[in-house]
Order: C-alpha cells, then structure tokens, then sequence
C-alpha cells in the first residue's frame, strides 16, 4: 500500500503510473489506450476501430490528444480519418506520408510529451519502409517503461520484412534490444502461439521457449491476451532477437546476423505453409486494462 505522494524531481508524484488499455481488435490486432493518471491525458497507438476506442475514452473520462500509429497499413491506421473526423484537431502522429490523416511526420530520435509520460520515436524500417515504434516512460516512477513496437517485433517473433532488407531489420531489431530488458513489449498482433511453435522448432533444447509455449497455450485456451511481454523475456526465447546464439546459427546454417535474420524468415514462412491455419480467437474481452506496475506475473 502506498503511503502517499512523493514529489520527484520534475514535480510529478514519483509513484505515478500510466494507464495502458489493451484492445483486441479485427482478426488478432491490438490497438492501444495509454493513459497519464494525472491530467487524464490519452494517447491512441495504432487505430483501426475508431469507435470501439472512443466507448473506452468515454468510459474512462479522459482526453484523447493524440494518435501514433507505427505504419500504414490498414489493420493500424484505417481508423484514423474517422478518428480525425469525430475529433477535429486530434494529431495523428507517425514516420510514414502514407499513414491515413497523418498530420505530422515524426522523425527517428524526436522525443514527445503528454503529462508526466516521455515518448521517444524508433524509426524501425524492415516491415515497411516508415515503420515506427514508440517508447514510453516516466521520470521518477517505479513502473518498467512500455515499447509499442507494431509488426517490428511481436511476442516471440517480428512481422514479414517486406519493404526492407534483412540487414535492415536486424539493425532495427538491435536498436529494440538496446532498451531496458524490463521494457514491457505491447506489440500490434496476438500471434504468440505460433511464433512460440516455431521458436520451438529453431530451439527444441530451449527451456524458456518450453515454458513459455505452455503459458500461451493456456492463454489461448482462455481467450486471453498474451501481451505485454518484456524485451528481458524476448532475448531468452524469440529467436529474431537471438540470431547470435549458436542453436540458431546452427539451425539456419549462417553465421552473419543479417543472414541468420534472412534464413530464419524463409524457414518460418515454410513452417507457416505447412501448418494447419489457426482459428483466430474470440476476442471475447473488450479491453484489458493494464497498470504496467501491477501486470499479473506469468506463471
């Protein structure tokens, strides 16, 4: 329990958290709410069911002032005019001129700020050539910061590189994996079961991804999300984050990273092939709502 407000050096309560709102929507896509407590500030991360996001603005009584969307293509950013057209001066933000509505490009590096919450834009080209992930955190507060890394990088694996090369995508990768492994990893599609069974092919003698397969087979039996995940987390058990180890190298046959990356998404498209299409679930639940701090620990 907490005993009161601190004061941090920026003048914000030190134990101030934000607020992050998981959207299960379409087929498997996430969109997101994120929350500053305080002012009651929100921002959107990738919109692609604009009315489904304002019923939760509205039922959380905040303020929608932004929407970041990490590319352009529809499952992320179709919902954006519509958005803009039932809240005019909304800014929709993003790296790429493609994205619907855009009203400001963002440029890798470029640092933003809503309340108390600190936004740092990655550009991670490889997906598409303007993909852009966001990461967000607070001064002074106890809870891990929060990537929206969109089809970049998803819980155990990353999205088809499909305007970039694998050089490309592997520097993109690297530049996530920079960030504090406790960075809690809020990606733009459940797809966590397959990517497990994959990263089981590429790893049969890999503990974590043992583990880690068990727990989302549970999920899946619940109809509940697997996100968020941490960048801690992603090193023990995706392999696109892990193409130095040598039972991945061994596996493709490489050994330059970009090679490893590149064979590793010619051998999953094969496993992809063979399998059995996969039911998508239910999305049963509206939102969950996670404060990063209180995130339920997997077990």
């Amino acid at each position: 329990m907490l005993a009161g407000p601190r004061t941090g050096r920026h003048g914000w309560p030190s134990f101030v958290t934000m607020k992050v709102k998981v959207i299960p929507v379409l087929e498997d896509n996430y969109m997101y709410l994120v929350i500053e407590e305080i002012t009651r500030e929100a921002v959107a991360v990738d919109v692609a069911v604009p009315k489904r996001l304002l019923e939760i603005v509205g039922r959380e009584g905040v303020s929608l002032t932004a929407v970041l969307t990490t590319h352009h293509h529809w499952d992320h950013a179709r919902g954006n005019p519509e958005l803009a057209r039932l809240r005019p001066g909304l800014a929709v933000l993003g790296a790429d001129e493609r994205i619907f509505s855009l009203t400001r490009r963002l440029a890798h590096g470029e640092e933003l700020r809503f309340g108390a919450i600190h936004v740092r834009c990655l550009l991670t080209p490889g997906h598409t050539s303007g993909h852009m992930s966001y990461f967000l955190w607070e001064d002074d507060c106890p809870d891990p910061p929060a990537l929206f890394s969109g089809d970049a990088l998803s819980v155990a694996g990353c999205g088809s590189c499909l305007e970039g090369s694998a050089q490309q995508m592997y520097q993109s990768l690297a530049e996530l994996g920079t960030l504090p492994p406790e960075t809690k990893v809020f990606c733009g599609h459940e797809h966590t079961l397959s990517n497990l069974e994959f990263a089981q092919k590429v790893e049969p003698c890999n503990d974590h991804v043992r583990a880690k397969l068990s727990w989302a087979k549970k999920r899946d039996e619940d109809d509940v999300p697997t996100v968020p995940s941490t960048l801690g987390e992603e090193r023990l058990y995706n392999p696109f984050l892990r193409v130095a180890e040598e039972p991945v190298r061994k596996f493709t046959g490489k050994a330059v990273p970009a090679d490893v990356l590149e064979a590793l998404y010619k051998e999953r498209a094969r496993f992809e092939q063979a399998g059995e299409p996969r039911q998508p679930q239910a999305r049963a639940l509206l939102a969950l709502q996670w404060g990063l701090l209180s995130a339920a620990p997997q077990e």
